[in-house]
């Protein structure tokens, strides 16, 4: 059979892979300590949960518009508008099944091939996955330990040319788990006013940042009608498995992304979208709750890295990531990642998975118990002695 030549340029999320490996050791026995999924290991709370049950038992398991339902639609504009101060009302939101849709649509809706997508290095692969499906041309932009994994205003502009078409951001970062500078955004957007090009912004772990506010550059004076945020539910109330995010952007791009929502997914199940109502209308203490216990375990890792030989760690300031340097091992990070599955039985993630510019480095999700994590630290501080001598 003949395939589309255009599946060669589709990538994949190597997390997934590693996790069926970690599966199949644990199937013969093996004990393994889950690091490298990026999912919150709490449940989702109760209220949302209910919500969903009393949905469904409304009637709720229609179709509904393919942007979403208007009054779910109105509360995210006007939260969104409130905490982040993103200029919007409900015809600039579309709700989908997940975040990625709003990547992927976005990117259907305002690449061309040909055209010049700029993105971070190390960075969520399915950035550069998704464009070069789409034939464009993919520029990295690396970042550096040094600079705090911020990225380089200086690197950025050097690379503008006359068909950058677009430039996706993600802050709090993964894999990094920096959080970019308000000077650096606010360049950001300066460059993109300047030279007329779009911004994907990534901030679904916006809510999940320990120091300072989450500074949205949708905000910024004339950043509105050029900015796609892309955010959803799966981080901040641990619903990975219901499937619902939105993108919030320019109402004529709404309308062409509500227009894919129709020819992929018709729609985001409509109980789903009345759970996520729930988790946005209620109590957030949850939510907090769940912040501050994974600053503890950011504490806990970052401090356990940094003790282990061979290993250096920056402190990262949101999202639930750390990405420590392991050059000083020896090992290669793909290889080293291998070992640690299946010699310390803890599953990690190669810094490669997350491009070229990850070589040297590990990611560890510390969404797991802390338990959990110090039996990890300890698993590995036993290995890597053993590899030194």
């Amino acid at each position: 059979m003949a395939y589309a030549k255009r599946l060669n340029r589709l990538g994949t999320e190597t997390a997934f892979e590693v996790l069926a490996r970690a599966q199949a050791l644990e199937a013969q026995g093996k004990e393994v300590i889950h690091l490298e999924i990026g999912e919150p290991d709490f449940d989702t709370p109760k209220y949302i949960r209910t919500a969903a049950a009393e949905a469904i038992e409304a009637g709720f398991t229609h179709y509904g518009p393919s942007a979403g339902l208007p009054e779910f639609r109105r509360l995210i504009a006007e939260q969104w508008n409130k905490e982040r101060g993103i200029p919007c009302d409900a015809d600039n939101v579309v709700v989908t099944p997940g975040a990625k849709p709003i990547m992927f649509f976005a990117m259907l809706a305002l690449i061309e091939a040909g055209d010049e997508v700029l993105y971070p290095s190390p960075g969520f692969p399915i950035y550069e996955s998704v464009a070069n499906f789409l034939d464009a041309r993919t520029i990295p932009l690396v970042l550096r330990e040094q600079n705090g994994f911020d990225l380089d205003i200086r690197d950025l502009e050097s690379k503008l040319t006359s068909r950058t078409r677009m430039l996706v951001l993600n802050s709090p970062h993964n894999p990094t788990g920096a959080v970019m500078k308000p000077e650096t955004v606010e360049a950001i957007a300066a460059l993109a006013r300047k030279h007329d090009f779009w911004i994907l912004a990534d901030e679904i772990y916006a809510r999940i940042q320990y120091e300072g506010r989450h500074l949205s550059i949708a905000s910024l004076p004339g950043m509105a009608e050029r900015t796609i945020v892309l955010d959803g539910f799966s981080k901040t109330y641990a619903m990975t498995g219901w499937r619902l995010g939105f993108g919030i952007m320019e109402k004529q791009l709404a309308r062409h992304v509500a227009r894919l929502m129709t020819n992929s997914n018709s729609c985001t199940a409509t109980f789903v979208q009345k759970a996520g109502h729930a988790a946005l209308a209620g109590g957030q203490s949850e939510v907090k709750a769940m912040v501050e216990e994974f600053r503890v375990r950011r504490d806990l890792i970052v401090e356990g890295l940094n003790r282990l030989p061979g290993v250096t760690c920056f402190k990262p300031s949101g999202a639930f990531y750390a990405f420590p340097n392991i050059t000083g091992t020896g090992i290669k990070s793909a290889e080293l990642a291998k070992l640690m599955l299946e010699e310390a039985g803890v599953a990690c993630l190669s810094g490669t998975a997350f491009g070229a510019a990850g070589e040297g480095y590990l990611r560890f999700s510390y969404a797991n118990s802390a338990e959990n994590i110090g039996k990890a630290l300890n698993w590995m501080g036993e290995f890597l002695a053993v590899r030194a001598r």
